[in-house]
């Protein structure tokens, strides 16, 4: 199952597979069959979650919402440390995560926009360094995993800074590659996916992310806030919901001037 699912994340473009891959995990979802893993996203218990990744991660992938380690510490975060389920807020989902998108949208409170230059889980299509939203538009804005493969970072960030309205703040999750560099590495003349992938990690990133992400956030505008949520919480709950041991939360806060 390892090697399948690797070959599968290295072979098909990914907006393939988010329209898809669910179908084939919920079918597989019946042989996990279990009650010592638990995914708050959707709720359901299993045995184990299914591996995932292109170096493949045991007990990350969630067979009935396909919610990974970051989506469950981001669920739990929301929840117990945001009024973000309760309060009347206006959000901008950049390429959306298929475990979040029905959810969201059934939030009452929520009035959810999704938006991205290719998924087709999108509802906007959108070029995240020209966002075509007027300024101070939305509370809340969720980019994960996208900075990363983006030309220009700190351009994408300002325009998130713009659209968002003061005391507005935006998740903005990247991956993290130990042991971590001291400063954010980039190269544009690296083109070959292979080179790529030893320089970055993957063959379609254009960036290895350092200790100095926080300070990047700040030079688009935002104040950088680090949440250790997961390190915080119950070592019982962290195994329960097989969340990322050690992953910081990254907030981004539009300071009302």
């Amino acid at each position: 199952m390892k090697a399948i699912i690797s070959l599968l994340l290295r072979k098909v473009p990914r907006k393939y597979l988010q329209l898809v891959s669910h179908y084939g995990l919920r079918i597989l979802s019946v042989f996990y069959a279990g009650n010592t893993v638990e995914c708050p996203v959707c709720g359901s218990t299993f045995r184990k979650f299914l591996p995932y990744g292109r170096v493949s991660r045991a007990n990350a992938l969630c067979p009935k919402c396909l919610s990974l380690e970051r989506h469950r510490l981001l669920w739990l975060y929301l929840r117990d440390k945001t009024d973000f389920f309760s309060a009347p807020r206006k959000m901008l989902h950049i390429a959306p995560e298929l475990c979040f998108i029905s959810r969201f949208e059934a939030l009452e409170n929520l009035d959810y926009i999704t938006g991205d230059i290719e998924s087709p889980l999108a509802k906007v299509k959108m070029d995240i360094h020209k966002i075509p939203f007027d300024d101070n538009t939305f509370d809340v804005i969720f980019c994960n995993h996208v900075l990363e493969h983006v030309d220009d970072d700190i351009l994408a960030m300002r325009e998130m800074h713009r659209v968002l309205k003061p005391g507005g703040w935006a998740i903005l999750q990247i991956p993290i590659f130990h042991p971590l560099k001291k400063e954010t590495y980039e190269d544009a003349s690296i083109t070959d996916p292979r080179e790529r992938e030893k320089a970055f990690g993957q063959d379609d990133h254009v960036r290895m992310y350092g200790e100095d992400y926080p300070k990047r956030i700040s030079s688009a505008g935002f104040r950088a806030v680090e949440e250790d949520y997961v390190m915080k919480i119950d070592p019982s709950l962290v195994e329960r919901h097989a969340l990322p041991k050690e992953e910081i939360i990254y907030r981004a806060e539009k300071v009302i001037s």
